[in-house]
């Protein structure tokens, strides 16, 4: 029987948001660090990226349970992104999903090193991982670290703050969300497919697939923050504005945002279609991503 959709992203939540406070609560140091820790890590969330490292495996018919160390750290990863992201030198948010944001309930020190604590032990649970080989475990940290770093995440990081106030170009605004946004994406779909052994081909044609999902992750985000629900999306809507923010939206107007997000669907779809996968958890993901309210 087909898996849908609803009950594959649910049950793989569930398994992820029960693995990740695991990893932390077992690690030898302070009590506080990993009590910040595992606050933000269980602060709820889509676990989309989670979930790409898993359906990108059933997809190829691979156990989905070699995945889990990755799907984790790439949470981790982008958890600790998002401490930092809300702190006051960076974008001085006070609330994220709902909740009050790590630095006001732990302070600044503790929410920056918990941020860090998160980032280190990520890159542990791959290189931990024994029921891999190690060069596949060698292959997912450097594909992670390409991601998160500033060839990845963090580059797209320094852009955005770089670019905040000036009107950008398209070029440099698909420039940051690539890095700060698509990487990341990008590293969940091709450790899935390094995990399922995956030709250097296929390989090629998921990055494409990542990138591409990836902006449109990216540019719906900007759509929400111009028609979304705060009680969804956990932040205030207009944030983009208030912080003279280049977004597609603005670019592009609002109307052109959706054609651009829908352009990006349809070529991550057709790049789907010509790889010899069960895709249609995949193609699925394609349309959440594209029509998700939070």
């Amino acid at each position: 029987m087909t898996l849908s959709l609803d009950n594959f992203l649910s049950s793989r939540k569930e398994l992820i948001e029960g693995k990740l406070p695991l990893y932390v609560s077992g690690l030898k140091g302070p009590a506080s660090i990993k009590e910040a820790m595992i606050y933000s890590l269980s602060a709820g969330g889509k676990r989309i990226r989670p979930a790409l490292v898993l359906a990108v495996l059933n997809a190829f018919g691979k156990r989905e349970e070699i995945g889990i160390p990755a799907a984790c750290a790439v949470e981790m990863i982008h958890t600790y992104s998002l401490i930092h992201d809300d702190l006051p030198s960076m974008d001085d948010d006070d609330l994220r999903r709902g909740k009050p944001t790590n630095h006001k309930v732990y302070g600044e020190a503790l929410a920056i090193l918990s941020g860090d604590g998160l980032l280190t032990h990520s890159f542990g649970l791959i290189a931990d991982q024994q029921d891999i080989s190690a060069e596949k475990r060698l292959a997912l940290i450097s594909e992670l670290v390409k991601a998160s770093g500033i060839e990845g995440m963090v580059g797209g990081q320094v852009a955005d703050m770089q670019g905040e106030a000036k009107n950008l170009p398209l070029s440099e605004l698909e420039y940051i969300h690539e890095h700060k946004t698509a990487k990341l994406l990008a590293f969940s779909i091709i450790a899935g497919a390094i995990l399922a052994e995956a030709s250097n081909d296929e390989i090629a044609k998921l990055r494409e697939f990542a990138y591409h999902i990836g902006i449109a992750f990216q540019i719906q985000d900007d759509i929400l923050d111009i028609e979304g629900q705060q009680s969804k999306i956990g932040k205030p809507v207009g944030s983009d504005e208030t912080n003279k923010k280049t977004t597609y939206p603005s670019l592009l107007t609002l109307p052109g945002a959706k054609q651009k997000l829908e352009d990006h669907i349809t070529h991550a779809k057709a790049i789907l279609a010509n790889i010899n996968i069960q895709s249609g958890l995949l193609e699925e993901l394609c349309d959440l991503i594209a029509s998700r309210d939070h």
